[in-house]
């Protein structure tokens, strides 16, 4: 096991570090598609609305990873792939940390008043932040802690709807689908980096109990309905052909992905997990934007 040494000055980057804040660009962009489809079709455009989603998408994430770090601090210091992340290494206090979960927490909380007078955003802030912390305890009990976390993501473009409508649009439950089995698809392919470990520890996971190989196979099958999701969702949202080439190359982005991991050669597994799927999120939001332009001219 890792030997903690605190370090007496933690740095913001420390912190940054900490919660991987470059990855809040997963969920971010499918909040922000939400939030240009409502602008431009139900509700103006007010920037303290912009202010909010960003604040409050990156204070929410920001507790829950924090919550994850501390609560996963004795794991990762048992595993050989984790022993330098920042409480382990004594980069971070798990005191600072826990101080960082509660903060974000409140500012995430309080960040949904700039969405009165809909109160919804402040109505659902506790159950939405319990349900994002619980994330952390899934994979002691059950296999498909994947699929929790995905569910955390797929919330990000419903909450975005409901906090500048007030309502909810039946036809956002394709793109929250699509999140949904693109998260836990993505999520499954980078947990059987720690599969042996897992299962030696006694935490569960696709790849630790169905092994690696079947694991492969379920996150390309969670991939293929995330596409046929997106499909659907360019068909009954205000979407049009422009968003449909932009699943084309979804498409063809989730298929090198598969092809960089096998189950004897996982090495290039941090590659498909982050650069293909940063791809992804961030160019659905340029071709949704661009589709709702092009509607204008």
């Amino acid at each position: 096991m890792a030997t903690a040494t605190p370090v007496s000055r933690p740095q913001l980057k420390d912190y940054l570090g900490l919660v991987r804040f470059s990855h809040t660009i997963f969920a971010l962009p499918f909040a922000l598609l939400a939030a240009a489809i409502a602008w431009k079709t139900t509700v103006p455009f007010r920037v303290l609305d912009l202010l909010g989603i960003l604040l409050c998408m990156v204070f929410a994430r920001t507790s829950a990873m924090a919550f994850n770090r501390f609560g996963d601090r004795k794991i990762d210091a048992a595993n050989p792939r984790t022993q330098s992340r920042h409480i382990p290494a004594g980069i971070l206090s798990a005191r600072s940390v826990l101080l960082l979960t509660i903060g974000s927490g409140l500012a995430f909380i309080a960040s949904t008043l700039l969405f009165l007078p809909n109160q919804w955003p402040l109505k659902l802030s506790v159950p939405v932040l319990a349900f994002l912390l619980g994330y952390t305890y899934v994979k002691r009990f059950s296999i498909w802690a994947h699929y929790w976390l995905a569910a955390a993501l797929m919330l990000s473009p419903l909450a975005s709807w409901v906090a500048l409508t007030g309502n909810f649009e039946i036809w956002l439950i394709w793109l929250a689908g699509a999140i949904f089995f693109w998260v836990g698809g993505f999520d499954m392919i980078y947990a059987c980096q720690d599969a042996e470990f897992d299962r030696d520890y006694g935490l569960y996971s696709v790849p630790s109990r169905w092994g690696i190989s079947r694991a492969l196979r379920l996150a390309f099958f969670s991939h293929v309905i995330c596409l046929g999701c997106l499909v659907a969702f360019g068909v009954f949202s205000p979407l049009s052909w422009v968003f449909q080439i932009g699943i084309g190359v979804v498409a063809l982005l989730l298929l090198y992905e598969h092809s960089l991991v096998k189950p004897d050669d996982l090495s290039r597994a941090g590659i498909a997990f982050f650069n293909i799927n940063a791809l992804i999120s961030v160019g659905l939001l340029v071709v949704g934007l661009v589709d709702l332009l092009l509607a204008g001219t």
